[in-house]
């Protein structure tokens, strides 16, 4: 393995590890230098390849720093957080702020389905990609569904494994993607500055013919964008497609 190699090698490890965070200076060329005992064109080759991998950044009269981790999250399908983190080589974690039982008011009884004053769990949690705050899950589930959750705790398991173990799969979930103002919660736990844009996903997830989940999840923006793959031959028209807001 040639020097450039070890030396990208090794920093790739310090940044992934969370010794090198985000924002934080790389050794300069000349400490890299010394301490490999090389020249600085291979050192140079070597945070090249780490600037094409998206890990480092570089402007002039500064030296390189930790780029800002930026991950994808495919939407057109249902991947619970706990699994897509795995899929993507970071360590998922929960923190649950909130989990109660609570009669329900008439727009969300409408969007789950069930009558006003009816009984629905509301789970508030803040999910986090390598202790990082990444989104804030604000999700509410019909009585019977919720209840199962009540025992659980929420910062050990994906609530997706524990609602499959007890036969709710997800047969269809419906997404709306928009960007909203951070409010205080939001500011809060993602730490970022009230007001500042914040990407919503919100989604409904059916089972049996009925809507058992609706979600409203909160994304840092400079953390996750959100991807969406096409197969297949397009459509210019459908539900599928994007539609003016308030049309």
């Amino acid at each position: 393995m040639s020097v450039y190699q070890q030396i990208a090698d090794d920093l790739r490890e310090r940044i992934t590890s969370g010794d090198l965070r985000p924002g934080d200076d790389v050794p300069t060329e000349g400490e890299l230098a010394a301490r490999w005992r090389t020249s600085r064109g291979p050192v140079r080759n070597a945070l090249a390849l780490l600037r094409a991998e998206g890990l480092v950044e570089s402007t002039r009269g500064r030296p390189s720093r930790v780029a800002a981790r930026t991950v994808r999250h495919p939407v057109d399908t249902s991947v619970p957080f706990t699994r897509w983190a795995r899929e993507i080589g970071a360590r998922p974690g929960a923190r649950t702020q909130s989990v109660t039982l609570h009669r329900v008011d008439g727009d969300r009884a409408r969007l789950l389905g069930v009558d006003p004053g009816d009984l629905v769990v509301d789970v508030l949690r803040l999910r986090t990609l390598d202790d990082r705050p990444t989104m804030l899950e604000r999700l509410t589930y019909v009585e019977d569904v919720g209840r199962l959750l009540l025992a659980e705790d929420l910062d050990a398991v994906s609530i997706t494994e524990v609602l499959l173990a007890h036969g709710y799969d997800v047969g269809d979930v419906d997404h709306e993607i928009d960007a909203v103002a951070a409010d205080e919660d939001d500011a809060r736990l993602l730490e970022v500055p009230t007001g500042s844009p914040v990407l919503r996903l919100r989604r409904f997830s059916w089972s049996g013919g009925r809507v058992f989940e609706a979600g409203d999840d909160r994304y840092r923006s400079d953390v996750v964008r959100f991807t969406v793959a096409t197969t297949g031959r397009r459509r210019p028209t459908g539900p599928h497609f994007v539609r003016p807001v308030g049309r």
